[in-house]
């Protein structure tokens, strides 16, 4: 309902009206409005954890960590797991200037995921696999760009297009990036001339 009607319509009586109980017993569980939407934004967060995050945990080097994180979170539209795309790109946009604690938490989500992609390019760095030379949060922003693209147009078309082109897109941006790292490990040191 969140992401189709918005996360401000989300209220006790339209819950109650859509899961057919009283208002007064989903009263009892969550209290007020805001505390729903609170525990809505933790119930998303731990489906994102479950498809996007955990899939990656267990990659053997951070670039294949990155390569999972950033399909995982395209699979993650795909099979919709919320019928109006991301449920963090949709409730953020809805309330970005809406101060309290519903966006302070989306916000945190947020830097959250954007910082733990941050993190796996610096330990992709570390490794080799990504020029050290990238600007990690730049990258990230870059990344990032595409996925709320590809999210914005698969919700409107209903197609495979805008997820397709989102992994060349990242595909293009980690090949760039890993050629100039390649090229650089590459290089015959000079000797230096007395």
């Amino acid at each position: 309902m969140a992401t189709v009607e918005g996360i401000g319509g989300l209220s006790l009586s339209r819950l109650a009206d859509a899961v057919g109980m009283s208002k007064s017993g989903l009263f009892a569980h969550f209290g007020s409005k805001e505390e729903l939407q609170l525990e809505t934004i933790e119930a998303a967060s731990s489906l994102f954890t479950k498809q996007v995050i955990e899939p990656a945990s267990d990659a053997d080097t951070a670039i294949e960590r990155l390569h999972r994180l950033l399909d995982a979170y395209l699979r993650y539209l795909e099979v919709e797991t919320f019928p109006g795309g991301c449920f963090f790109a949709s409730a953020l946009a809805e309330v970005d200037m809406q101060p309290g604690p519903v966006r302070d938490r989306l916000v945190e989500f947020l830097g959250d995921w954007l910082g733990r992609l941050e993190a796996t390019v610096a330990d992709a760095q570390k490794e080799g696999a990504i020029d050290a030379s990238e600007d990690a949060a730049q990258l990230v922003f870059e990344f990032e760009a595409v996925l709320l693209l590809a999210n914005a147009q698969y919700v409107v078309t209903r197609t495979q297009e805008p997820i397709e082109r989102a992994r060349r897109a990242i595909e293009h941006r980690l090949d760039a990036a890993a050629a100039r790292a390649s090229k650089r490990i590459r290089q015959p040191r000079r000797s230096r001339s007395p």
